[in-house]
């Protein structure tokens, strides 16, 4: 098949969604698939990345709210993009514009929307939250679900990557709703790069001896992360057992972090780390990964920590709560710093204290789905689809 992406949402400046848009053109054509990436740009380019996979970028506006990333300004050039490609599978991986701009394309090929944003519990939600409930919010937002209730009746799919974004969807009468799971690079991450040294440089960072315990927070530095209260409540944690904190990430809350973080030496923030191979031992050298987002679709990081071997504390929300099963972490009550700092404490007093001990049961086993796996089942469902259309043609 040749399957055109229209990702909005990718920027080689980003983070989780340009990490599976680098997997998918990887892979896409190891299955045998053509992989085209439409993505606004500030030019109209066409980047190659090797044989069946290139990023065609169309010139359009940044977005106000977050330079780094564009918007599609204009059906008439996505739809002219769209019929020059002469897609077999079309997906949206935006809910916003771009899904009703897929939706209303003349394009006889089957489409799907994927579900990277959970836009209510990423904002409504987190702003109305402790005011309102969830059916009132719902309520005052009918237009947004609304907007997804018209335009999934056009697609032939609405992939979630968790169990309960799914579930939502369904009760708010949006069409065609599917589960597909993501996963992690294969090959990537293991328990076996773990590192001491490592482990002890980033800890002697935090101003901290080896025998404290290193927590990691990797993500964009964006309000939806919530690290505000990441860092409150490893503070709190930090009052009955030494702690400290490295958080990997860029963003435009970079500032406010700084301030929240005022200057305490164990918490620690650092640019992203883009070399895969060194990211992975650092993040199977930490003891736990620590992460404060409910509105994650999947959450990337997390699936990650999972894979090496490192237990999560994440909220009890959103896809992020997936990777904390079968005791591989611990959730808390989503937007609770008091209830992430318990967590937290129990995590640490579990941890292993020697090397020794570092396959013990207090380490999560390594068996995190793999990316593979989802682009796999994904395109199956979509090669299913298609041959449903010219059966019935």
């Amino acid at each position: 098949m040749k399957i055109v992406d229209v990702c909005a949402f990718y920027s080689p400046q980003g983070g989780g969604v340009r990490t599976y848009v680098e997997q998918k053109l990887r892979i896409g054509p190891l299955l045998g698939h053509e992989i085209v990436v439409l993505a606004p740009g500030d030019e109209d380019t066409v980047i190659e990345r090797g044989p069946g996979a290139r990023i065609v970028t169309i010139k359009s506006p940044r977005f106000p709210l977050d330079r780094k990333y564009g918007y599609f300004a204009e059906s008439r050039q996505l739809h002219a993009a769209l019929d020059a490609e002469a897609p077999d599978f079309v997906e949206a991986t935006s809910p916003w514009r771009s899904a009703g701009l897929v939706a209303d394309w003349a394009g006889s090929a089957p489409r799907s929307l994927v579900m990277h944003a959970d836009p209510l519990s990423a904002y409504a939600y987190r702003w109305l939250g402790n005011i309102f409930s969830r059916q009132t919010i719902d309520r005052q937002f009918s237009i947004f679900w609304e907007h997804l209730r018209r335009h999934s009746r056009k697609f032939d799919h609405v992939v979630c990557a968790n169990r309960d974004l799914s579930r939502r969807l369904t009760e708010g009468g949006v069409s065609h709703v599917v589960t597909i799971p993501m996963g992690v690079e294969r090959g990537c991450f293991s328990p076996g790069h773990r590192d001491p040294a490592l482990r002890a440089r980033l800890l002697a960072d935090c101003g901290l001896p080896e025998s404290a315990a290193l927590l990691l927070g990797v993500g964009r530095l964006a309000s939806e992360k919530r690290w505000p209260l990441v860092i409150d409540a490893v503070n709190l944690a930090s009052q009955q057992s030494p702690i400290g904190l490295v958080m990997l990430g860029e963003g435009r809350e970079r500032r406010t972090i700084l301030r929240h973080i005022a200057g305490n030496p164990h918490v620690r923030l650092f640019a992203p780390e883009r070399d895969r191979a060194h990211f992975a031992r650092i993040m199977a050298s930490a003891d736990a990964l620590v992460h404060g987002c409910e509105a994650e679709t999947f959450c990337m990081t997390a699936a990650e920590a999972r894979a090496s071997g490192i237990p999560v504390v994440v909220p009890d929300a959103g896809g992020a709560a997936d990777h904390a099963a079968g005791g591989a972490g611990r959730t808390y009550a989503a937007a609770d710093s008091n209830a992430a700092a318990r967590a937290i404490l129990d995590v640490v007093r579990e941890r292993p204290r020697s090397r020794s001990r570092s396959r013990s049961r207090s380490r999560p086993r390594a068996t995190a789905r793999t990316m593979d796996e989802h682009f796999h089942e994904l395109f199956a469902a979509y090669a299913a689809c298609l041959d449903r259309r010219r059966q019935a043609a």
